[in-house]
């Protein structure tokens, strides 16, 4: 359990407290409205054909881009950080990931599918899934050029320039592997459109989690905007000991700035 300094703020009588919460309250309802209206800004953005021919593997084989749509028109990508060589996923989509299982039918029924892609073989993909008990269906773009064409993926050249397009800028960046959600669009013909992509903080509506601690007193708790390294572990690790990285790797029993890199 994280340990956080107790919150400090004023006690006031019931009036008053009536008070400052009808006032937050004038502010929440700002901000829904302005959520509605990005939402509809999002919808209303241009599309982009997709013309190349994306290939994956997956628990039933090779399936094409169009497959992954499994019958809807729409998709949702997680781009999920699972290298080549990754022992097991980053921490942080791994703690979004745990919010998908109860939103499946209740997407699937709306005409949405859900499907996570990463560069990582699809065994290895398959073995972390089943530690993780997660039902949503996970694909490998390993021999795909998918991750690199969205901007999640990086080469060592890449990577050796110092700086990578990242969340629509150039950005320094030290790991190949980063996230994002990623939204297409498959018309009658067949035709497939990429229609909306958001990286770094923009998935984090989905994390329920967050809804609830922000509803708390102590809040998240973390040092920094974003920091869920101080805090967050792959659920079954809670108890583990260890840290995890900048770059959302867990590093068990150690301490920080003496692991090896797993």
């Amino acid at each position: 359990m994280t340990a956080t300094a107790k919150p400090q703020s004023a006690i006031v009588s019931k009036e008053e407290w009536l008070r400052a919460r009808q006032d937050l309250l004038a502010q929440e309802k700002a901000l829904s409205r302005q959520h509605d209206a990005v939402a509809a800004a999002r919808r209303a953005l241009p599309w982009v054909r997709i013309e190349k021919e994306y290939v994956f593997e997956t628990a039933d084989g090779k399936k094409k881009l169009a497959e992954l749509f499994d019958g809807r028109s729409q998709l949702i990508v997680r781009h999920f950080m699972l290298g080549p060589d990754w022992k097991e996923g980053c921490v942080g989509c791994s703690f979004a990931s745990d919010h998908v299982g109860g939103a499946l039918a209740h997407l699937q029924n709306h005409d949405v599918t859900y499907v996570a892609v990463s560069r990582a073989p699809l065994q290895q993909i398959e073995s972390f899934r089943k530690r993780m008990g997660w039902v949503f269906p996970w694909v490998s773009s390993l021999t795909s050029d998918f991750n690199f064409d969205f901007h999640v993926s990086f080469t060592k050249e890449d990577l050796a320039r110092g700086e990578v397009l990242y969340n629509y800028r150039m950005t320094p960046v030290s790991i190949e592997e980063l996230s994002g959600l990623s939204v297409f669009y498959k018309d009658e013909d067949g035709g497939i459109f990429h229609t909306y992509s958001t990286y770094a903080r923009g998935d984090e509506g989905g994390v329920t989690t967050y809804f609830y601690l922000d509803l708390t007193p102590k809040g998240r708790a973390e040092t920094g905007r974003g920091n869920l390294g101080d805090w967050v572990r792959h659920h079954d690790k809670y108890d583990a000991g260890g840290y995890v990285d900048p770059n959302g790797r867990f590093h068990d029993n150690c301490k920080q700035g003496d692991c090896r890199e797993r």
